[in-house]
């Protein structure tokens, strides 16, 4: 049971060092939702049992800077992928517009410290999945000049340039086209993001990458031997990179004992015709009915404390952080099954000895650090490097 002084003590310090969440996937339930209609889904009023995150429950997690995935299903491919990531970006920005008081946009790390001081939620994006680029440096370009601060070069699925770690192995990693875009994100300043990617892409990212690279939402294979987290070695050398780890809270992911009962849960889904990561109301439903005859093992905040706990001996306390993936799954951990269970977390780590200083570092100072660190070497990178205008034809041959 948590203690009620660390419970306490876990809300005084958000209130200083408030969550930098990596990952949050609102803008694509709210899609599949209800079409995007913000009046349908006003997260000014409680969402509790629809959705994963409203305000009301931002403020009383202690969240001040969100990462708003701006995620397209592979589903989705060509022009359509950059077409619907572009509807992504315009619900974002519908959000700002419609909560003002409450939500402020984040172009970088001094934003996020401008909105902290204000007291309004930090709003950054993040897109999650290389084909949202459709292989087009320029479309990269134009996201980041959209205010897209990270991608994640792959989803679920490969893409032409980068391995998934859910994918059968394709280029080995990254191709070279792959490589051009990880230096054009560190010139343009867009973060470098290796969840979802095989450990192989992780590897070639790290070595390519001259800026600091993020895990916006992976916890640590050590600890679940599950391909979308990381490896100990990886972790070594985010330390040198300067970069972060953002453990995630997904079962399925953290949990050794979830990972075949997801699997058995994924193939009923497919069974009744829905996708397994869908999270509207009526496939809940179907999950619903499922886990009652086929009981969950359920993680809790011991579970994700335990892979903070590994992921901040390996890779140090300086380059870790939370990346939720609230409103991206169907399911989460005991006291962390909306976005209001971060001081949960935060007074389990407090019990286990972890300092005043280790959580500022944990929830807010690293991840603004890392996007200031990314900025910097945009600076440096862009007065002796000018726009890449490469095709993956020219650096790959022909697509096979």
């Amino acid at each position: 049971m948590t203690s009620p002084r660390n419970l306490d003590r876990a809300r005084l310090l958000l209130a200083a060092h408030p969550v930098v969440d990596g990952h949050n996937d609102l803008p694509w339930a709210l899609r599949e939702q209800v079409g995007y209609d913000l009046d349908a889904r006003d997260i000014s009023q409680d969402q509790t049992g629809i959705l994963h995150t409203d305000i009301a429950r931002l403020r009383v997690g202690g969240v001040g800077a969100q990462f708003w995935s701006v995620y397209v299903s592979t589903r989705l491919t060509g022009d359509d992928a950059v077409s619907a990531t572009l509807e992504q970006i315009d619900v974002v920005g519908e959000m700002l517009t419609r909560y003002p008081d409450d939500l402020r946009r984040a172009l970088t790390a001094d934003d996020m410290e401008k909105a902290r001081a204000e007291g309004r939620i930090a709003s950054l994006m993040g897109a999650e999945g290389g084909h949202s680029i459709n292989n087009s440096l320029a479309t990269l370009r134009a996201l980041h000049t959209l205010g897209v601060r990270y991608m994640t070069l792959t989803h679920n699925d490969n893409t032409d340039w980068a391995d998934s770690a859910t994918d059968s192995p394709r280029v080995g990693g990254l191709s070279e086209f792959g490589r051009e875009v990880v230096r054009e994100m560190n010139r343009a300043g867009m973060l470098v993001d290796l969840s979802h990617v095989a450990a192989t892409t992780m590897r070639d990212a790290l070595a390519t990458s001259v800026a600091p690279v993020i895990f916006s939402h992976s916890s640590s294979r050590a600890v679940c031997d599950h391909p979308r987290n990381i490896p100990d070695d990886v972790l070594r050398m985010l330390a040198a990179n300067g970069g972060l780890a953002m453990a995630t809270f997904v079962p399925k992911f953290v949990l050794p004992a979830a990972v075949e009962w997801t699997l058995a849960a994924d193939r009923n889904m497919r069974e009744h015709g829905l996708h397994h990561l869908d999270t509207t109301p009526a496939a809940m439903r179907i999950h619903a009915d499922f886990e009652a005859l086929n009981p969950r093992p359920m993680a809790t905040v011991g579970t994700i404390a335990d892979h903070l706990d590994h992921m901040r001996e390996i890779a140090g306390i300086d380059h870790i952080g939370i990346g939720g993936d609230y409103d991206g799954t169907a399911f989460l951990p005991l006291e962390l099954e909306d976005v209001s269970g971060y001081p949960y977390l935060i007074a389990e780590l407090l019990t286990r000895g972890w300092s005043d200083t280790d959580v500022a570092k944990l929830t807010w100072q690293n991840a603004v650090r890392v996007l200031r660190d990314a900025e910097a070497v945009s600076r440096d990178l862009s007065t002796r490097v000018g726009p890449s205008h490469a095709t993956i034809g020219e650096l790959d041959g022909p697509l096979r």
